[in-house]
């Protein structure tokens, strides 16, 4: 098949399949081709999944010829990242220490994916249990950036975020419990979004889970919100999970953005971006001041760095999965993990829950600075991408291997919905992102300025090809 999938949108490919121009079966041969051809570079997938993929898609082409109706997504490849179940096949959360572990049932989105008719190819790397916001570990080693194979496409959603961005399927399912998501888009020039917490049920129950996510990395705004309207929605096995309607973010995609209030904040009160990515976001508060928006440069949105609320909840979580290998097998795990869960397991428990009550205390202070605006925007990352090997920027030593990271944790201790989007191209040709958070529950809000922005960036995109019925 031509090069033109490589780039093709995930609702051209829809309206491809609908008219019987391209075959579900094509397509899912192309992607597990070029996922095959490329594994032994990029290293995207954890394993591949060719013989259920290929029956799936038998089955999906039966349905188009037979002229049964079709759902949203029906045809097109996708994967699954390793910190999400697949029924049947390994469930191994990129460790070592899980490497025999097979799931016994889809997660939802999963199961939802495919019944809106995606084919799943395979499932994606991730670094060792979504500890690290770069993309290796010692199950299934380094994976690479598409763009520059010296360089890491970021994590923990990396072989998610390297597939999309190599054209091996136009979009992927991802997590993020402290950026997981957003940081590998930011890094790889694609769109994500971590919708409101609940959103999209996370289950089997997380080892993070008051933090954890689950969503999509996409090559446009329009397949991310595609893909989140299938598998978004009330599902009681996950006791966090929003109940009601979903917000209709297909629909957002073509709304202006006219008199929408943002705060522009390059540092939060607290980060150190470089001096490259604060001009390409400090261009982008200025585009979404041309559309039409009041935007308001604002130094600080917290009183301090949240960093140590957010570690005490994240690597606690892990560290209690991990901590009869932290105790007795610990050569098996990454030790640039087995270092940052060791003193979250020996947290007082005073001290533990002094951290819940200031996380409480967070959120009321975000939900006030919300009620001024209806969005905030900021860089995703500092820097752009660091070489493959590397857990921290060398321009950051006094950090952590998370709190580099600095703008993304702090929206999933509040939980609020966020994405990322490609601000621009860096001198070393690597791309910066722009984070886009709204207020609770307000993913729709997100989405239509991601969208408008991406619009005002190349205006060659054409949102009708993402509204029903056009």
């Amino acid at each position: 098949m031509s090069a033109e999938f490589d780039t093709m949108s995930a609702t051209e490919m829809r309206r491809r399949v609908v008219a019987r121009e391209i075959s579900p079966v094509d397509l899912t041969k192309r992607a597990l081709e070029k996922a095959e051809a490329t594994q032994s570079t990029l290293n995207a997938f954890y394993l591949l999944m060719p013989d259920e993929a290929l029956a799936a898609a038998r089955q999906a082409e039966t349905a188009v010829m037979k002229g049964d109706p079709l759902g949203p997504i029906h045809g097109i490849p996708f994967s699954a990242k390793d910190l999400m179940a697949v029924k049947g096949v390994g469930y191994a959360s990129g460790s070592l220490t899980m490497k025999s572990n097979v799931a016994c049932v889809d997660a939802p989105a999963v199961e939802r994916a495919r019944a809106a008719g995606g084919i799943l190819i395979g499932k994606t790397t991730t670094s060792e249990f979504g500890c690290k916001p770069v993309g290796d570990n010692r199950l299934t080693g380094i994976t690479r950036h598409p763009w520059n194979l010296g360089k890491t496409p970021g994590g923990s959603s990396a072989g998610a975020a390297a597939s999309v961005a190599a054209g091996i399927t136009p979009f992927a399912l991802g997590t993020d419990g402290g950026g997981s998501i957003r940081i590998p888009a930011s890094f790889c020039g694609l769109a994500g979004i971590k919708g409101q917490f609940g959103r999209v049920p996370v289950w089997p129950t997380s080892a993070t889970p008051t933090l954890a996510h689950v969503g999509p990395l996409a090559r446009s705004v329009g397949d991310a919100a595609l893909l989140f309207s299938a598998v978004a929605g009330f599902d009681r096995r996950d006791p966090f999970s929003v109940a009601g309607p979903v917000p209709d973010v297909v629909g957002a995609l073509a709304q202006s953005v006219a008199g929408m209030r943002v705060a522009y904040s390059p540092t939060l009160g607290y980060a150190r971006p470089n001096a490259e990515v604060l001009e390409l976001t400090d261009r982008a508060a200025e585009t979404l001041r041309t559309l039409g928006c009041q935007v308001d440069l604002i130094e600080k949105v917290f009183d301090a760095d949240p960093a140590d609320l957010w570690t005490a909840e994240f690597y606690a979580g892990v560290g209690i999965r991990l901590r009869s290998f932290m105790e007795n097998q610990r050569d098996l795990l990454d030790p640039a993990v087995a270092d940052v869960l060791e003193p979250a397991l020996t947290q007082d428990m005073r001290d533990y829950y002094t951290k819940v009550f200031s996380r409480y205390a967070l959120r009321d202070t975000v939900r006030g600075f919300f009620e001024r605006y209806d969005a905030l925007i900021s860089p995703v990352l500092p820097v752009t991408s660091l070489e493959v090997g590397k857990n921290i920027p060398d321009e950051l030593p006094d950090r952590n291997l998370v709190s580099w990271v600095y703008f993304t944790y702090p929206f999933n201790l509040t939980g609020q919905p966020a994405a990322s989007v490609c601000a621009g191209i860096a001198a070393d040709g690597m791309p910066v992102g722009l984070q886009i958070v709204g207020r609770s529950h307000s993913e729709h809000d997100v989405v239509r300025l991601a969208a408008a922005f991406e619009r005002a960036q190349n205006p060659g995109y054409n949102v009708r090809n993402y509204l029903v019925g056009s």
